[in-house]
């Protein structure tokens, strides 16, 4: 049986020093961080990275898509405010400069803003030989939206009763690839190299455009981006106290690479739903009395996954039937 924590990556420890910087600044822990500018608008910034996917883009050469999940990583997180992502910066660390890598990179930076409707601004290219190999790198962005004081949406009015809404992953996007490279050998990840680099898909239209059509917080209660800690330490991020997410895995079927690295790593049930996303890459809790107006405004792109409901405890907890 192989873990996350087996693999490398400890999410208790990093949960623990999150908590840690909380108590000393309590505006750290949401998605993204607010600056209020004035009564009226509000500005909101995040900081993200791709993590070890790089690792496969640099194994099989190819590095556009990598870009894409650079900025998909950071303005999906942007917009569970309800925030529109207006700019994004890079930084990018190698151990030598390779100018074919570099514009491959840059090209997918350039796509994935073009996605997102949000401007580049600039960044900074770091050469670092002696903390980099020549062929290795790392990548990091910065974005920053906009949003109007009075439609920040943080979970605040979720009450029992309140639908919980999917929206379909394009794949793995950018996190449990310290897991996957555990799982896999270096051919089985040239293999299956298409797959897992398939970049993290970009929400932004599919949410601004909700958000034109309902009323944030009295209608669209949450917006969750699925990413490091799957489910159960993502959704907790906007539940109030006494409260829980009920999650029905059964109401959908996860993506075929999901059950090839589970059934080969033999990672528990438990494990996978809180280190991938399992084909479901944003989730919005709604007022169920719009419920199948959402569902219909986005077609086959969302199905229902779960609902609110009360929890004896007063700590936000996340239950997926079947597993839990």
């Amino acid at each position: 049986m192989i873990t996350y924590k087996k693999a490398g990556v400890d999410i208790d420890k990093a949960n623990k020093f999150v908590e840690w910087l909380k108590k000393r600044y309590p505006k750290i822990g949401f998605f993204s961080g607010f600056f209020k500018i004035n009564k009226n608008i509000s500005i909101v910034a995040t900081t993200d990275g791709v993590g070890t996917k790089l690792k496969i883009a640099q194994i099989v050469n190819k590095h556009t898509s990598v870009g894409i999940d650079l900025v998909a990583m950071n303005v999906n997180d942007i917009i569970t405010s309800g925030a529109k992502p207006i700019f994004f910066l890079d930084y990018i660390a190698c151990g030598k400069i390779d100018l074919k890598i570099l514009k491959e990179i840059a090209s997918g930076i350039i796509k994935g803003c073009k996605i997102a409707k949000c401007e580049l601004l600039g960044g900074e290219t770091a050469e670092l030989p002696g903390m980099y190999k020549p062929n290795e790198y790392d990548l990091a962005g910065f974005a920053c939206g906009i949003v109007e004081n009075d439609k920040i949406i943080t979970g605040k009015n979720i009450k029992e009763g309140d639908k919980i809404i999917g929206l379909h992953s394009s794949g793995i996007h950018s996190n449990g690839y310290s897991l996957i490279r555990k799982i896999f050998n270096k051919k089985e990840l040239i293999e299956f190299s298409e797959i897992l680099l398939t970049p993290t898909k970009i929400y932004v239209e599919h949410i601004t455009e909700l958000l034109k059509n309902f009323q944030p917080n009295k209608e669209i209660k949450a917006i969750v981006n699925i990413t490091g800690g799957g489910f159960y330490d993502n959704i907790v991020r906007v539940l109030p106290y006494y409260h829980k997410a009920i999650i029905f895995k059964d109401n959908w079927k996860p993506y075929k690479i999901f059950n090839i690295i589970q059934q080969k790593g033999n990672v528990p049930d438990k494990e996978m739903y809180r280190t991938f996303n399992m084909g479901i890459g944003m989730i919005i809790i709604v007022d169920k009395k719009i419920k199948d107006k959402v569902l219909n405004f986005f077609s086959k792109e969302a199905l229902e996954i779960g609902e609110i409901s009360k929890n004896s405890n007063k700590n936000p907890t996340v239950i997926i039937s079947g597993i839990d």
